[in-house]
């Protein structure tokens, strides 16, 4: 229900490490979730693999694409041996912080090989930040603290220094403006209720709660007819393996 943000941005990361130039490239999609990229990538050719750290995720992926090598464990310890990999992408799963899953990235990758990654701007337009902080205002503190430190990735450079502290050298960068659209109140709730932010503040206030703050900070997203319409700009930075 909210996976579809990230379809524009996934492609442009497509075309940069080589899906769909030939058949028998060799893809991993770190933080993989329910498998979208996975799946997309498996019908332009590629030979697909993904790892997450929700299990119920991944049983969704493995329905999607049952001969996909999909893996339940952490992107800081991949499962694969060395050079496993032609190119690996992360649809907004590498954030501020995560230097460890970027090295491990550039292990299983050959040389030569690509990665991608993308993650929200700080720019406009970003409908989703007030719905963001609605989340933040409802979770411990401690939450908010990880938050602020993984949404350091939007700064200038952060991302790319990230890359070439693991070994990698950048060589393309970019931008894409993501649309999400909910027909109504309930769906709306449902969709951004999955995502990772939510979790800690569901755990901390009751759903009631945060789902009438979550409502009151998307108003301003709703159309004449009860649609919910966001805009949000998401970065892209590719890079090779040395």
């Amino acid at each position: 229900m909210f996976e579809h943000y990230a379809i524009d941005t996934m492609y442009a990361i497509f075309r940069r490490v080589g899906v769909g130039e030939r058949d028998d490239l060799r893809l991993l999609d770190v933080a993989c979730g329910s498998g979208l990229a996975v799946r997309s990538a498996d019908a332009m050719g590629a030979v697909t693999a993904g790892i997450d750290a929700a299990a119920p995720l991944i049983e969704i992926a493995r329905r999607r694409t049952p001969h996909a090598d999909l893996r339940v464990g952490t992107m800081f310890a991949l499962p694969w041996d060395d050079e496993q990999f032609d190119a690996v992408t992360s649809i907004n799963g590498v954030w501020g912080g995560c230097d460890a899953a970027l090295v491990e990235a550039y292990r299983v990758l050959v040389p030569g090989g690509r990665i991608g990654i993308s993650f929200w701007m700080r720019g406009t337009p970003l409908d989703l930040r007030a719905c963001f902080e609605a989340f933040a205002a409802c979770a411990p503190p401690a939450n908010v603290a990880g938050m602020k430190k993984t949404n350091q990735i939007a700064n200038p450079d952060v991302a790319e220094t990230m890359l070439e502290r693991a070994g990698f050298t950048v060589v393309d960068e970019g931008h894409r403006i993501s649309n999400l659209e909910w027909p109504d109140d309930e769906t709306a709730w449902r969709a951004l209720a999955s995502v990772g932010p939510a979790v800690p503040a569901l755990d901390h206030v009751d759903a009631d709660t945060l789902r009438s703050r979550v409502l009151d900070a998307i108003a301003g997203c709703r159309d004449a007819t009860g649609v919910y319409r966001f805009r949000n700009l998401q970065r892209f930075v590719i890079a090779e393996k040395r």
